[in-house]
């Protein structure tokens, strides 16, 4: 694993955010510019920027989780998120696209097979059932073939390996869903996926391994292979847990964003740089990264951290959690400048966002608005609140975190 950043380096990156950096496309920037590329240069002008009336905030970019939203097996789950349609799969993808037009993004979690072919699947292991005998292997060991012949098949003639899951507790179920499709690879992703929708690309890594630099690269290069072939003008956004794997598509290329992805210290790690919203600025500053996203229960446990993280780093911010799948919570979020939210609610966020947005554009009578002057709606893409929303958020937050 590539070394941590030096001393030399921390002051570097310290004094870059003590001094206000410039704007950077963001999120909402690559959906309604429809663009194929990114800017490398901090400097770069935001697209967004030219696109909006004065005094109108970027609307809420909603993203599906896995697609129309993950698989929750618990028996604990929201019945609604409890197997719906399968997710990380084309159905799940083009589900929801169809859902909602404010659904931008899809999310999905990316691997590569041992014999080099990008596949989209979550978990480090998947897990099957034969003669009786539950079995795991993990699937970045497995070649292409291999990982396809679990589960539904494309060819209805043949039968796929069932396929289990292992739940947090340790327990393996039957992973059975509604609504099924077969698992793909990211080129059949972009093939096959409605061209409307853009998608954050995760760059999925275990968590338990140590990995060489030189092993990152080879998995981050099959990646980029497809994505360059493929694109043609989708919008593109890479994100990873890694801060390695982070740091090095960075370097690796400059035509998407890339953002870090954090638990923001509501887990803790070995590696400090996974567990605050600081180390994640300085890792963004440090790496030339375009933004965070963040655990939610993080932002709204340090609600000041937003313009941190917005107005003195000059990155973006999206969070993702089960919290985001409340409207309250992706409204509260709304107010406090947060650009994107990833949800498995679908449609009903999108709803939801789009409802808000709309309410607090300048002339309406939204929460808040009629009590806000021109002035201060003009100001910043980190809002200040009226009263009105201000006592909606301090009585609302302490309840979310809990």
């Amino acid at each position: 694993m590539a070394a941590h950043p030096t001393k030399a380096a921390d002051a570097a990156a310290a004094a870059v955010l003590i001094t206000p950096a410039m704007p950077v496309p963001d999120i909402a920037a690559e959906l309604h510019a429809l663009a194929s590329s990114s800017s490398s240069s901090s400097q770069a002008p935001c697209v967004l920027a030219s696109l909006e009336k004065p005094g109108r905030r970027p609307p809420l970019v909603v993203i599906g989780h896995r697609g129309k939203g993950m698989n929750a097996l618990a028996s604990t789950a929201d019945e609604r998120i409890r197997g719906d349609v399968r997710e990380n799969t084309l159905r799940s993808f083009n589900d929801a696209a169809a859902s909602h037009p404010a659904v931008a993004f899809v999310e999905f979690d990316v691997q590569v097979t041992k014999d080099g072919c990008p596949v989209i699947f979550h978990d480090n292991f998947i897990y099957t059932e034969e003669n009786g005998e539950i079995s795991g292997k993990r699937v970045t060991d497995l070649h292409l073939d291999e990982f396809l012949s679990h589960g539904p098949q494309t060819n209805q003639s043949k039968a796929g390996k069932p396929l289990h899951r292992k739940l947090k507790d340790g327990r393996i179920l039957k992973w059975d869903v509604r609504a099924e499709d077969a698992l793909c690879t990211l080129r059949e992703a972009f093939v096959g996926v409605d061209r409307r929708v853009g998608f954050n690309v995760e760059l999925k890594f275990d968590d338990d391994l140590v990995y060489t630099e030189e092993k990152l690269t080879g998995v981050l290069q099959a990646v980029l292979k497809v994505v360059f072939e493929h694109a043609n003008g989708r919008p593109i956004i890479f994100s990873s847990f890694q801060p390695d794997a982070a740091r090095l598509i960075r370097k690796l290329q400059d035509k998407y964003p890339v953002y870090f992805l954090t638990n923001g210290g509501t887990q803790v790690y070995a590696d400090p740089r996974r567990n605050s919203l600081e180390e994640a600025v300085r890792l963004c500053v440090d790496g030339g990264l375009q933004g965070i996203v963040s655990e939610v229960r993080a932002v709204l446990r340090q609600p000041a951290a937003v313009a941190r993280i917005k107005q003195e780093a000059g990155l973006s911010l999206m969070t993702y959690g089960q919290l985001n799948n409340v409207p309250e919570v992706v409204y509260v979020q709304h107010l406090m400048g947060v650009d994107g939210v990833i949800v498995d609610l679908a449609r009903e966020i999108a709803e939801a966002a789009s409802a808000f947005s709309a309410a607090r554009e300048p002339g309406s009578e939204g929460c808040g608005e009629a009590e806000r002057s021109s002035e201060t709606a003009a100001a910043g893409t980190t809002p200040s609140f009226s009263p009105r929303e201000m006592s909606f958020l301090l009585r609302l937050i302490p309840e979310l975190v809990q």
